[in-house]
C-alpha cells in the first residue's frame, strides 16, 4: 500500500489499482503504462514537477503530451518554469522518477490538472511506484490535491 492508496483511502475516495511489470529499459513510463495496461494514452496521466528556483509545482497531463512550460507559469503566476532537477522531485515526493504520483507526496505542492481531463469519467496517475497505476475521477483528484484544471498542453 503505497502513500498514494492510503491518502485515497483515509479521505474515502473511490480507485482502482493496476499494475504490471515495468520493463527496466524503458524511459517513457507513461506511454509504458498506457501500453501494458490496454489503455488509451488519452487517459494515463504523467505527474510532473516544475520550479521557478524558489518555489515547486505538480503538473498533471497526459502522457502523450508535452507540458507548456509558458502555460503553467501563468497558472501558477510565475515569470518562467523549468522542469525540476529528478534529484529533488524525488526528494520532495518521496518518490522516485517513474513512479511519482501526484497523490501523497511528502511535501504537498501547488498542483494543476491538464483540462482535458474534465471529459474523462476515469483518469491513471502513478500510484506511487514504478509499475502501478491508479484509476480515479479527476475530479476526486482535483478534490484530494486541492487542484485547479487548465490548459497546460503544448500544442
Amino acid at each position: 500500500m503505497t502513500p498514494a492508496c492510503k491518502v485515497l483511502k483515509s479521505n474515502k475516495i473511490e480507485f482502482s489499482m493496476h499494475e504490471y511489470e515495468h520493463d527496466v529499459n524503458v524511459k517513457n513510463f507513461g506511454l509504458e503504462a498506457a501500453d501494458k495496461l490496454g489503455l488509451s494514452v488519452n487517459v494515463v496521466f504523467k505527474t510532473l514537477m516544475v520550479t521557478d528556483d524558489k518555489n515547486y509545482y505538480i503538473a498533471v497531463l497526459p502522457v502523450n503530451h508535452q507540458l507548456s512550460l509558458k502555460k503553467v507559469a501563468q497558472v501558477f503566476g510565475c515569470k518562467k518554469l523549468h522542469m525540476a532537477d529528478p534529484k529533488i522531485a524525488e526528494r520532495l515526493t518521496g518518490y522516485l522518477v517513474g513512479g511519482i504520483s501526484p497523490i501523497g507526496q511528502k511535501k504537498r505542492l501547488k498542483t494543476v490538472i491538464c483540462a482535458s481531463s474534465r471529459s474523462l469519467e476515469k483518469i491513471y496517475v502513478s500510484g506511487g511506484k514504478r509499475g502501478l497505476d491508479i484509476g480515479l475521477n479527476p475530479n476526486d483528484l482535483a478534490q484530494v490535491l486541492s487542484a485547479n484544471f487548465a490548459d497546460i498542453i503544448d500544442e
